[in-house]
């Protein structure tokens, strides 16, 4: 088998256009793209990619999914040979094994350690918001900043306290191992005492792409020179500084939105970007770019404005990132502030509209930008200009497009005043040398080539022709998929106190407590995983059944995430659907459960009769008194949920 954790490097990798690309020419239309379906002949096209979902759908055939199912359905694979196959495009390794006991822990050990995540982000933003401490030293500092308390929530921001054991003492007495505190770099293991590593810092949780807490940063609020100003976790098993970005969970969408990325330093650059207004936003946390950065920046945009310090330190820095930039194929420009400005400070001074038309009025071409750069250092110094004829000619020559090399080409050459031809030799060489030098590198064969294997065949669409409930339990998976997380009710205990039921809990809990099964095996296998993941707060529905194991539950996820709400067909018939699906949940949720158990006590009571139907032929007294007893108790739970429904009759 594939271990999970290249499982999952494989999904990262394989952006959804990216994959689709390869097969079907694709044209921007919105946040999404659209094209010509490969697996049905059509002439208008009715194939969607969409990058932020991660899936694919075509409303002519039916067919969807994510980037696996894309590639098991166009090239004939199956899950593995899917997988390898994207494994090949992305250059990730795959060694088939069964897991050792060693590698079961590993798994176990990387959801402990994003579960004491998940606490300490709890305990540090409850430290903010509610502890005198951290309101009068953490919430001080972040005033003085100038940010606002619903950027402060949406980033989470939180504050561990100035003690050396605060937070350690309350996570293991919470019931939280030694083990992975330390592992995740939390607390420090100091001759058998844990210390925080955070005492006394602002705290900024760092979040994956799919929104769970990875590693946490910490600025200090010293003013002690050999105190680091910030700190950041260690690198572990769920924390790899090289492929994270800063704020990504929160700018993906903008980012897809707004085909366009902008790239700052810190954590306060990013935040104070939202607070202006701009969403569209991430960061290196303070680590030189690198591929991996650029490639998940990829899986949203091409475009992306890297937006430096106007000082000394900023202009080299944006001179080390070009030549990677241009690697990964981006379009990328960049943005040198005023001397004296950082992105935080400047955000400060104008609004959204403002700050982009300044970004857009002022960023250069990050060829054009380094060509200028060095042509002003080095004036009319022969020496010097050779040598920079000779670096932008290596920047030029990493570019792999060979038409956007020659747009760079003519452009250089007419800042430069140099032949195009001069430049074109010498990007030829450059080129030849390198291919020279890999080839000599390459000793490791390529993959196998996958075998095609046969394709799982299941009528899908005869489950749900057979499936009586079918409009009802899909709905259900829907809210499930959609809004599962969305809170559904506050109530009160005799105690007083609040506590909360999220639509997911809600539906679970009626289907489980009534004993509710569907016919259709797909619809069950959400209902039973979903109650599986019922405590786990960072569950995340829609990529679970999106990038499922099982192609068929993952096109399933893909076709519901993709089509209209159905139940408004339900709710419009009565007059009653008339606000957002959102502000209708409480109303939309109970009423829809209420439904199907509502047709699911129709389909008894229909069976019971035609049972009795046969008791009565056969003169089956005591069969007949069973079934008598048993259509009150139907009759008695038809009136109940029709007095639910506001006294409509259940045919």
């Amino acid at each position: 088998m594939i271990d999970q954790a290249t499982i999952s490097r494989i999904f990262d990798a394989a952006e959804i256009t990216e994959v689709v690309s390869d097969f079907v020419t694709l044209k921007k239309r919105g946040v999404n793209y659209l094209g010509l379906c490969p697996f049905h002949n059509e002439k208008t096209p009715s194939f969607t990619v969409s990058p932020a979902k991660g899936i694919y759908k075509c409303f002519g055939c039916g067919k969807g999914g994510n980037s696996v199912n894309f590639i098991m359905e166009h090239e004939h694979l199956d899950y593995v040979g899917a997988l390898k196959y994207l494994a090949k495009k992305y250059h990730i390794e795959v060694v088939e094994q069964e897991l050792s006991p060693e590698q079961v822990k590993q798994k176990n050990d990387r959801e402990s350690m994003m579960i004491v995540n998940s606490f300490a982000q709890k305990t540090f933003s409850h430290n903010l918001h509610q502890h005198p401490q951290g309101m009068a030293v953490g919430m001080s500092y972040l005033r003085e900043r100038g940010f606002r308390d619903d950027i402060i929530k949406k980033f989470q921001i939180g504050f561990c306290l100035e003690e050396w054991e605060a937070f350690s003492k309350q996570a293991i007495d919470s019931g939280y191992k030694k083990e992975y505190l330390v592992k995740t770099g939390l607390s420090i293991d100091k001759e058998s005492r844990l210390i925080d590593r955070f005492k006394g810092r602002v705290i900024f949780p760092i979040h994956g792409i799919a929104g769970r807490v990875l590693a946490f940063g910490g600025r200090t609020l010293k003013n002690d020179k050999k105190t680091a100003k910030y700190l950041n976790s260690p690198e572990s098993e769920v924390y790899h500084k090289s492929r994270v970005l800063y704020g990504i969970y929160q700018a993906k969408k903008s980012i897809v939105q707004n085909d366009r990325c902008f790239l700052v330093e810190g954590y306060t650059d990013v935040i104070s970007f939202h607070q202006a207004g701009i969403e569209n936003v991430v960061a290196s946390s303070g680590t030189a770019l690198t591929p991996d950065q650029i490639r998940l920046i990829k899986r949203f945009t091409n475009n992306v404005t890297i937006i430096y310090d106007g000082d000394p330190a900023g202009i080299k820095a944006s001179l080390r990132g070009i030549d990677l930039v241009l690697e990964q194929e981006v379009n990328a420009k960049v943005l040198l502030l005023p001397e004296g400005e950082d992105p935080d400070s400047f955000s400060k001074t104008m609004g959204a509209t403002e700050l982009t038309n300044y970004i857009d009025q002022n960023e250069t071409d990050f060829i054009v930008f380094k060509t200028n750069l060095l042509l002003n250092d080095a004036k009319d110094d022969p020496v010097k200009r050779a040598n920079l004829i000779i670096d932008i000619v290596r920047s030029i020559a990493i570019i792999p497009d060979a038409i956007v090399r020659s747009v760079y080409v003519k452009e250089c050459s007419g800042i430069l005043n140099v032949d195009e031809r001069v430049l074109y030799t010498e990007i030829n060489k450059i080129i030849h040398k390198r291919k020279e030098e890999a080839w000599k590198r390459n000793q490791r064969p390529d993959f196998d080539e996958p075998e095609p294997a046969k394709k799982m065949a299941e009528n899908s669409g005869f489950l749900r022709s057979a499936n009586e409930c079918d409009l009802e339990e899909r709905a259900l998976v829907r809210f499930l998929l959609n809004f599962g997380t969305e809170i559904l009710f506050n109530d009160k205990d005799e105690e007083g106190n609040e506590h909360q039921t999220l639509v997911g809990q809600f539906i679970i809990s009626e289907l489980q407590r009534d004993e509710l099964e569907s016919v259709n095996p797909l619809y069950q296998l959400v209902f039973d995983q979903y109650g599986s993941h019922i405590d786990d707060e960072n569950f995340n529905a829609k990529t679970f059944f999106r990038d499922h194991s099982n192609d068929k539950v993952s096109q399933l996820a893909a076709d519901i995430l993709s089509e209209p709400y159905e139940e408004s067909k339900i709710w419009t018939k009565n007059g009653s659907f008339v606000e957002t699906i959102l502000e209708k949940l409480k109303d939309l949720v109970p009423k829809m459960v209420n439904e199907y158990k509502g047709k699911k006590v129709r389909l008894l009571m229909k069976e019971v009769l035609q049972e009795m139907q046969k008791a009565q032929e056969t003169g089956d007294a005591d069969r007949m008194l069973e079934l008598m007893q048993q259509k009150m108790v139907l009759d008695q739970i038809k009136n109940a949920i029709s007095k639910e429904l506001g006294n409509r009759t259940i045919l």
